[in-house]
């Protein structure tokens, strides 16, 4: 190409499509809807999801520092070519064994856990409105019919199961946003009755409630039921990366045969799985620090006058989205860290702050950042 050429091209006006996508951009910023990475700054964190403080305990980080020690940095592979390592197969183990499962199956994250799950069991789905997004996506994928049935509504799932007739009802034990349960018991009879299979994440319940924290399921009294299929992740309350699927062995056999999540994604690198079995073992043991958890969770909801969640996710309305993020930015200048969501991160459509409980954040600090998330509140309503 020739200099004038080459002049030309940089002088030609920009590609229709990424005008569109300014413009975009532009309509969203005035909205309050603009979302930017930033890397994290010294802070007391309630934003994020180590709720036992588990991420920097010594015996977890040593278990992870002697798997990568001895395995190198990446898996090398995917599950099915190089990359299984022992610890993968005893993390599998030791998690059906925590949740009553049969067996599970270990996946890079949630979301793709979410994402195979969905797509291996059958459909049609019936999603609760406010199921996270990875069960929404994975309907959709999935490409078979699916719908949505009112937040924990058991007379409008009733309803669906009589006309759509689902293999799989999808829910959330504990939700992302609001933070609030899932009636599991009800939901469980509901689905049995119609012969529908009962899929429920346990992202924000794995750790946090249940016996040994061993999630909503189990607490409900449910563990190891044939007609109920576990998801969750590693990366909340073990405080690692990573994802599972618990249920029947059938399930393992099928997901190892045509799960393409699990065929074609790269494993969990070993360090990470070392890392998260020994959190998954604290965490069995960590009966104090759910105790502690509960405790400071109903201390956030009374300052905040709301009603104590169910396990370590608070999620105080917070006007529009341009409110919202006058909210997060003033406890930002003061050190807090806390979640900004907007929609369509909500499944309210109203603009929220997420708090999230943090057991390794000092008991100090911590009754200071709610204090601080309280009057903040005032100011920037005022």
């Amino acid at each position: 190409m020739s200099a004038d050429a080459a002049k030309a091209r940089l002088d030609a006006p920009s590609h229709a499509l990424w005008d569109r996508l300014s413009r975009k951009a532009d309509l969203r910023g005035r909205a309050g809807l603009t979302r930017t990475a930033r890397p994290r700054a010294t802070a007391v964190d309630l934003a994020g999801n180590d709720y036992l403080g588990l991420s920097r305990h010594p015996d977890v980080l040593a278990a992870a520092a002697a798997a990568l020690a001895e395995h190198g940095l990446g898996a090398g592979g995917s599950r099915l070519v190089r990359g299984t390592t022992g610890h993968h197969e005893a993390f599998e183990t030791e998690f059906a064994a925590h949740t009553g499962a049969e067996t599970a199956v270990l996946y890079s994250s949630g979301y793709l856990a979410n994402l195979g799950a969905l797509a291996a069991l059958p459909g049609p789905v019936l999603l609760d409105a406010h199921a996270h997004a990875s069960l929404h996506d994975a309907a959709r994928l999935a490409g078979g019919r699916s719908a949505t049935f009112a937040h924990n509504d058991l007379d409008d799932l009733e309803r669906q199961l009589q006309t759509l007739r689902p293999g799989l009802v999808a829910v959330e034990s504990v939700y992302s946003v609001l933070g609030d349960a899932a009636p599991l018991r009800d939901l469980h009879a509901l689905t049995s009755a119609h012969g529908a299979l009962l899929l429920v994440d346990e992202a924000h319940a794995i750790g946090t409630i249940g016996p040994q924290g061993a999630g909503g399921v189990a607490a409900a009294g449910l563990a190891g039921d044939p007609g109920i299929v576990i998801t969750a992740t590693l990366s909340k309350a073990l405080g690692a990366a990573g994802g599972a699927i618990a249920g029947p062995a059938v399930l393992r056999r099928h997901l190892h045969d045509t799960g393409r999540t699990f065929i074609f994604d790269t494993a969990p690198p070993p360090a990470v799985i070392a890392g998260a079995r020994t959190a998954l073992a604290i965490a069995r043991e960590s009966d104090s620090a759910r105790t502690e958890l509960a405790r400071r969770a109903a201390l956030a909801a009374a300052a905040l006058d709301m009603p104590a969640p169910a396990a370590g996710v608070l999620s105080p309305p917070a006007g529009d989205a341009r409110a919202a993020t006058a909210w997060a930015e003033r406890c930002t200048e003061q050190g807090i860290a806390v979640g900004c969501f907007r929609p369509p991160s909500t499944p309210d459509h109203r603009s929220r702050l997420r708090l999230t409980v943090n057991t390794g954040v000092p008991a100090e600090d911590y009754a200071r950042a709610v204090d601080v998330v309280a009057a903040t509140r005032r100011i920037a309503a005022s």
